[in-house]
């Protein structure tokens, strides 16, 4: 995870901070994986939390080969300046089973990451 404070994009006045957030998944697997959906927990240090669930991800339910990559690029929208998430992605093999795919807790500083 590679999140990034988006300043331009940024009301801090109002209490709107921004940021993108680059994602790599590698299937490291012998077999195709497909991404079905996806859980995000969303933490605002003035104390919100929200939970985001979802079909796939940034509109696409891709599908890894063994040894390829799927990357992309989406945002949220903090009212605070810190805040950190964590989630998981529902995986499918071919055959239907199944088993969601970890995202570890990551942090999102508005004064530390890289402005775009």
């Amino acid at each position: 995870m590679r999140p990034r404070y988006l300043g331009h994009q940024s009301l801090p006045d109002v209490g709107r901070y921004v940021f993108a957030y680059n994602v790599r998944i590698e299937n490291v697997a012998a077999r195709a994986v497909t991404l079905l959906s996806r859980r995000w927990r969303i933490y605002d240090r003035i104390g919100e939390e929200l939970e985001v669930m979802g079909d796939g991800v940034v509109g696409e339910q891709p599908t890894i080969q063994p040894g390829a990559v799927h990357e992309y690029s989406s945002f949220c929208v903090l009212q605070g300046p810190d805040g950190a998430m964590e989630g998981s992605y529902h995986m499918v093999y071919a055959d239907g089973t199944g088993f969601d795919a970890l995202i570890p807790w990551f942090a999102l500083h508005a004064g530390t990451t890289d402005e775009l």
